[in-house]
């Protein structure tokens, strides 16, 4: 059987810039690159990379969705209100699912919408 793993995660936004620095300064990834020329960054996620892939108008449509996309964070009570502080829009606040998790959704300044977990209680970690 061949090794196989996630490599990246790509995510598409409007405006390259705006997105590098919410991503770095907001959420707190760690740049690798942003090549502003072929409308592309990267930031290291761990294991992964998390793409910015930028999008010109007649591929908006690409925006704006729920991009399944979760981060963890060891207290997700004060991420929220840090991010709050920051600007940052949630869909929902930390409340705890009937499944057993913890967790909140936000928006990024495209309108992508992404879990924010506390892995202790979503994972059992």
């Amino acid at each position: 059987m061949r090794d196989l793993t996630i490599q990246y995660i790509n995510i598409y936004v409007s405006d390259l810039t705006q997105s590098v620095v919410f991503y770095r300064d907001i959420v707190g990834l760690d740049l690798e690159v942003s090549d502003e020329a072929h409308g592309y960054a990267s930031f290291n996620a761990g294991s992964i990379r998390f793409g910015l892939v930028q999008v010109d108008a007649a591929q908006f449509e690409l925006m704006a969705r729920h991009t399944g996309v979760g981060f963890f964070t060891s207290d997700l009570e004060q991420t929220y209100s840090e991010w709050i502080d920051q600007g940052v829009e949630f869909s929902m606040k930390p409340e705890r699912q009937p499944w057993g998790g913890f967790m909140a959704l936000f928006a990024d300044p495209d309108g992508n919408v992404s879990y924010l977990d506390q892995p202790d209680i979503v994972h059992g970690a």
